[in-house]
């Protein structure tokens, strides 16, 4: 490493503000509240524009980050997004929910002897400037090929693929079964993570190029995939996600005061009941409140309920901090915020009232035994150590399944034993000619940005499909 590497790895990282954990526990407003220009250029400047950039091979999209991160340096901020655009269609949403931490940033550079720089962040920066300061002006598109694309699903893998395909010249719909679309963006990211303002206005911006979006449309119900195609659409895309509660199955489980963190999540996010009676969804509310679980969805769980008026609120979870699948962004914020962490417990039985109410829960002591399939340590009860926690809110976030409405009713499409789209891992081919899927009805619940990379990888081959015939 030269000197004037070795000089930039030394500068420190440029921290994003944030509200004061106190304060925003208690409000849904965004929590980091961005980047200047200057603090962007200085972050900027860190980045060693490497040769063999680890950054863009830890990126599923592969971003050139590079690239974009010397624009902002430059201060030419509408070269960065366009250099953005290039690969990713939703970068004010990548920007504030990828784990980077484990991907782009993951492989800096910079990182392996100081802190990595901020790709994350810079990316939000870019997508910000632009919707507060840009021209509004769109990518090029090529010309029309007279060909028409049904995406089903407006999550990220959804958008994805139909941004790729309407630059390409193709025809695109998507269709989406809530009332408004943006997939788990929307339903299952809450306001203080992922603002529905920045969702809208990245639809937005697809449906400028030419996208239309037709909400409303349980597609597996409304209308099968046999008829889209007999409305003369060339090809589907599936990205239904994954959107299928799963419960413990353990005793108590029908006390009222128990539910799923997916019906939670669409209650407060999509629907906004953290606004009851302003609008007309209600959501229970606890004063000492559970969540079973220790992934994202988990954290969002448990900072929604604070940010409603929990008193306390915990989160139980069977294995060690160092197993817990949540960023450690989240779970930071999550303790900054007051929610406490029951680590190496694990529930047994729910408990409740003679109306039926929950009271509580009885839990076991865990330690951590050899590792299982999934790499992670298992863990194992210790005899004896039964207590109980006493709750009036348990909010259930262990996983999802796939989502089966289309599924069931697509018999020539082939799923596996996990009821997941069965769909070829470089293309997202499924069984059913004409037919590709991607995201998380294929791999199960993950990242956004993940199934980002499966809709591009769909895109592209649904685009040679089209045009070559294969």
């Amino acid at each position: 490493m030269s000197e004037a590497a070795d000089k930039k790895v030394q500068v420190a990282r440029v921290a994003m503000p944030e509200q004061d954990a106190k304060v925003r526990a208690r409000n849904f407003l965004e929590v980091p509240t961005g980047y200047t220009v200057k603090m962007a250029q200085e972050e900027a400047s860190r980045c060693l524009q490497c040769k063999k950039p680890g950054c863009v091979a830890g990126c599923p999209v592969n971003v050139d980050i590079p690239g974009f991160i010397d624009l902002i340096a430059q201060g030419d901020m509408t070269g960065a997004i366009r250099n953005l655009w290039g690969k990713n269609a939703l970068p004010a949403v990548c920007g504030r929910v990828c784990p980077q931490e484990v991907q782009c940033e993951g492989k800096c550079i910079v990182g392996k002897k100081g802190e990595p720089v901020a790709i994350g962040n810079l990316e939000r920066f870019c997508a910000d400037y632009e919707r507060e300061h840009g021209t509004g002006e769109l990518p090029p598109k090529t010309a029309a090929t007279g060909k028409r694309v049904a995406v089903v699903g407006s999550g990220p893998s959804g958008l994805t693929v139909a941004g790729d395909l309407i630059v390409k010249g193709h025809d695109v719909t998507i269709f989406e079964a809530f009332h408004k679309p943006g997939g788990v963006l929307v339903y299952g990211i809450p306001e203080f993570r992922l603002p529905k303002a920045i969702v809208a206005q990245e639809v937005n911006f697809l449906e400028r190029l030419g996208v239309r979006v037709q909400c409303n449309a349980v597609v597996g119900r409304t209308v099968s995939l046999d008829e889209l195609f007999e409305e003369g659409y060339d090809a589907i895309y599936v990205g239904v996600g994954a959107g299928l509660p799963k419960f413990m199955n353990i005793p108590g489980e029908n006390f009222v005061g128990i539910l799923s963190a997916n019906e939670y999540l669409t209650r407060a996010n999509l629907m906004k009941a953290y606004k009851y009676p302003e609008v007309d969804t209600p959501i229970p509310l606890g004063k000492n409140v559970v969540v079973l679980g220790a992934g994202n969805v988990a954290m969002d769980s448990a900072r929604t309920a604070m940010r409603l008026g929990a008193d306390s609120v915990k989160v139980v979870y069977r294995r060690s901090r160092d197993e817990m699948p949540a960023r450690g962004a989240e779970i930071h914020h999550a303790q900054e915020e007051g929610i406490e962490l029951f680590l190496l417990t694990n529930p047994t039985r729910y408990l409740g009232n003679e109306s039926g109410r929950l009271t509580g829960m009885e839990c076991l002591r865990m330690e951590l035994g050899e590792p299982d399939a999934s790499g992670r340590r298992r863990p194992v009860a210790i005899k004896g150590s039964e207590f109980e926690i006493a709750c009036d809110l348990c909010i259930v976030a262990v996983g999802s399944g796939a989502n089966p409405l289309l599924t069931s009713e697509t018999p020539d499409m082939k799923l596996n034993k996990w009821g997941n789209v069965q769909a070829d891992e470089k293309n997202g081919k499924t069984t059913k000619p004409g037919v590709w899927a991607g995201g998380d009805i294929v791999t199960g619940a993950a990242t956004v940005i993940l199934a980002m990379g499966a809709g591009r990888a769909a895109a592209d081959s649904i685009h040679d499909y089209l045009t070559l015939g294969w």
